[in-house]
């Protein structure tokens, strides 16, 4: 009886078996671009954080596109751009050649163009801007985190992914681009006109400050996570503490994130020991990164972060907050708790994947909901020649803690 049962479910699962067997071509039966696909989708395959693939079966998804002609590399680049947007996630994108380069020379420390970094805004299915660049076309003209970008240029941005928004933005040094933005809060759309730059993207300002009771305070304000930041961090505190800082605050308003490794090294440096970051792999498996030695400094340290601190920015004021080795001040920040990874496609394309989310060092997920600072100060209408000054609302905050904390700091 046990044998009249076996057999015929055998007999169905096998041809099964073999004819999904049957559909996978050899690598030397696929076409060129077939290939560049089929790389594309392993790569996905092998390290995407979601092992669902966004509740679908993922080998379907690559027979079913494999079948298509594929006769073209634009063709392809189609067919890998609709795979990866079954996913729905927009930090899980293809970057064609050029696209691919710039983003390689944008964390080097190099940009043209309006200095604008954006993200997808879900509710209205358009481009939001997460922060400008300090120094900016983007920064000169107004732009706040939070603004959303309807179109550029007179083309509409629904549907958009964030390369072709940027690549729209980018372009020769000395030529206009036009932006229709609906500012926070607000109804009305409005057209500004920018003129292209070259962005030096120095990613620190640093400045001796004195509070009101008279201590010297190290103000430090770190525009991006790039290849420089690290470097020039270091160099800041050191040279702060030969004029005899006391007390430092860390602006990371604005600051739109950029290298993990980067916000990693710059948390080494204000702290001896502890835990940096949790990362969370789609095994559920937990990486670490601790700090490693003797931190640069031990003065009391505020940090300022907004609703444009962002990614490696949150990760920085997270380990700050959590290891109790300073104290934030002003708003909720953003709130983008993914990681991705950069893979090289053969054809000089390369893909963005999220590979894994981080946690803080108190195991927070911060990712949509932020970091709430420890005291809420609102940012206001800050004009860029007012931020660090006595109009600026959370940078006086922090001078007027930092006037008490550092002299019982020194006084014990």
């Amino acid at each position: 009886m046990r044998k009249r049962v076996f057999w015929p479910v055998l007999a169905l699962v096998l041809p099964l078996v073999l004819t999904l067997i049957w559909w996978v071509p050899p690598a030397a039966a696929l076409t060129e671009n077939q290939q560049l696909f089929s790389q594309a989708w392993r790569i996905v395959n092998r390290a995407y954080l979601d092992d669902t693939f966004n509740h679908q079966n993922w080998w379907l998804v690559r027979e079913r596109l494999l079948k298509e002609p594929l006769g073209t590399r634009e063709e392809t680049y189609e067919a890998i751009e609709g795979m990866l947007a079954s996913l729905d996630d927009p930090f899980t994108r293809l970057l064609k050649p050029d696209q691919y380069r710039s983003l390689q020379v944008n964390t080097a420390g190099e940009l043209t163009g309006i200095g604008l970094q954006i993200a997808l805004d879900s509710e209205s299915g358009t481009i939001q801007a997460i922060a400008p660049i300090e120094g900016s076309p983007a920064f000169d003209a107004g732009l706040q985190p939070g603004d959303l970008i309807w179109e550029i240029d007179g083309v509409s941005t629904v549907g958009l992914t964030l390369d072709e928004a940027a690549a729209r933005m980018r372009g020769p040094v000395g030529t206009v681009v036009v932006l229709t933005v609906q500012r926070v809060n607000s109804e009305i759309r409005e057209k500004i006109e920018m003129v292209r730059s070259r962005i030096a993207l120095n990613p620190v300002v640093a400045s001796l400050k004195t509070s009101t009771t008279g201590v010297p305070v190290g103000y430090i304000r770190l525009g991006q996570f790039n290849g420089n930041a690290t470097a020039e961090v270091a160099a800041a505190i050191n040279k702060l503490e030969e004029q005899g800082a006391q007390a430092y605050i860390l602006d990371l308003r604005n600051n739109p994130g950029g290298l993990l490794q980067a916000g990693i090294e710059i948390a080494r440096l204000w702290l001896d020991s502890g835990t940096i970051v949790y990362t969370v792999n789609r095994q559920g498996t937990l990486g670490s990164f601790e700090a490693t030695g003797e931190a640069l400094t031990d003065d009391p340290l505020v940090v300022l972060i907004d609703r444009g601190t962002a990614s490696a920015s949150e990760i920085l004021a997270g380990a700050l907050q959590d290891n109790q080795r300073a104290v934030l001040v002003g708003e909720r920040s953003f709130g983008k708790g993914l990681i991705q990874s950069l893979f090289d496609l053969a054809d000089g394309s390369g893909l963005a994947v999220t590979v894994a989310k981080y946690e803080t060092p108190n195991h927070r997920d911060i990712n949509k909901l932020g970091i709430t600072p420890d005291r809420v100060v609102s940012r206001g209408d800050l004009m860029p020649t007012q931020i660090a000054s006595g109009s600026d609302p959370q940078y006086q905050a922090a001078i007027d803690f930092l006037a008490t904390e550092a002299v019982l700091a020194h006084a014990s």
